[in-house]
């Protein structure tokens, strides 16, 4: 009987992660096709799985930041400061490519009376004023609703008290990490179960219908998330590191933006980037940091969509823009990109933000949100996609540069 079985389990051995993901994709796709009703009764799998890895996250980074700078050198070498500034650079290319696709190929909206939930903020400075505030939060509170600016603070702080501590203090720090590490590890090896629950519920309960009056609204947003992933940002990795950025681009998609699509959450991702990073043998002492980090402020798809989405709306209305104010709404798309919350459909409360430079009533952007809830099915998908593997592939160029 042994004999019998193990085939199949070296088989399962030797197959990868990604393809084993490919595998449940597809199945998932099948089951949504021909058994809708079961496709349904399977979206336990996929929320058990996102649930899992949401609970796994916060504490994690808590734990890897601490362990990482309890342990770092004086004197040794991190490559923080760089790779933030690609984040900001990107994301600000993100904008402005979103406004000009924008004026190339105008999109106007059929608004009709929806209703959305949330609280959208006012204006950029009550976004920054809450990004602050954010900070200072209970570290118990900041861990319980996976608030990672507080998290990363705490952990920061801490880390830093602990490089006095005794030598065995930072020995079970050390020890904690690798714990929750060989824990998240074991949450990822689910990926496929995880990933076929949640393709087969999804287009078995949406489908693609509602999609249809609004296709020409999600080719310009993916089409420049797209345009973001492929040309933008290997050219900010080619610049960093002198060499053919497509070969490490090629690998962060495969093991990073796939499962950040099927999540739509850049903060359920940060198990997997974690896991990236060491994989490519990145520094720990960077990428603990810019990692979480990166899944708070490097929003280039949030930026796309909040650009997108503004001008959209402004044309619907016959509104004029000037090119003074198409540059103003890149800069703020920048900024309230940064202050999207890590989880699906981050970015759609943020465009009333954006829409309010152009004396545009909440009543009207508010169905704006609602129409961006609609589309959130794809749009939602590729901007975490594309937000998240860019945190490891921005950490990897800033880490082999600092090689040369």
């Amino acid at each position: 009987m042994a004999q019998t079985a193990n085939p199949l389990i070296s088989l399962f051995r030797r197959t990868t992660l990604v393809t084993r993901i490919v595998i449940g994709l597809l199945l998932g796709i099948a089951l949504a096709w021909l058994a809708p009703e079961a496709a349904l009764k399977v979206e336990l799998l996929g929320q058990l799985f996102v649930s899992a890895l949401k609970a796994v996250a916060p504490i994690l980074v808590l734990v890897l930041v601490m362990a990482a700078l309890s342990a770092h050198q004086k004197g040794q070498p991190t490559h923080v400061r760089p790779v933030l500034i690609m984040y900001l650079v990107s994301t600000f290319c993100a904008a402005a490519l979103a406004v000009a696709a924008s004026y190339l190929f105008p999109t106007k909206l059929v608004l009709k009376l929806q209703a959305a939930q949330g609280n959208p903020p006012g204006s950029i400075l009550e976004v920054l004023h809450d990004l602050l505030l954010s900070i200072f939060t209970n570290p118990i509170q900041a861990i319980a609703q996976a608030n990672y600016m507080a998290i990363l603070a705490w952990a920061i702080a801490l880390g830093l008290a602990l490089r006095h501590a005794s030598p065995s203090t930072r020995s079970m720090l050390q020890d904690w990490s690798q714990a929750f590490t060989a824990v998240v590890q074991w949450v990822i090896s689910l990926a496929p179960i995880g990933i076929f629950g949640l393709v087969s519920s999804t287009l078995a309960s949406s489908g693609f219908d509602a999609l249809k009056d609004y296709a020409r609204l999600l080719i310009v947003m993916v089409s420049c998330m797209v345009v973001v992933a492929l040309v933008v940002n290997p050219i900010l990795v080619f610049l960093k590191t002198r060499r053919n950025p497509y070969p490490l681009l090629l690998v962060v998609l495969r093991e990073s933006a796939v499962t950040a699509f099927f999540t739509r959450s850049s903060a359920a991702n940060i198990p997997v980037n974690m896991r990236l990073s060491e994989k490519l043998g990145l520094d720990k002492d960077t990428y603990s940091i810019t990692i979480p980090l990166g899944a708070t402020i490097n929003m280039a798809g949030a930026a796309i969509t909040i650009s997108v989405m503004a001008l959209a709306t402004v044309y619907t209305l016959d509104i004029p823009v000037d090119i003074p104010t198409a540059l103003l709404l890149c800069v703020v798309s920048s900024f309230a990109a940064a202050g999207v919350s890590g989880v699906a459909g981050g970015s759609l409360l943020l465009i009333p933000m954006a829409t309010s430079l152009f004396g545009v009533s909440p009543d009207i952007a508010m169905q704006v949100v609602a129409i961006g809830f609609v589309i959130g099915v794809v749009q939602d998908s590729f901007e975490t996609a594309l937000n998240s593997h860019t945190d490891v592939l921005f950490t990897a160029a800033a880490s082999r540069a600092a090689k040369r």
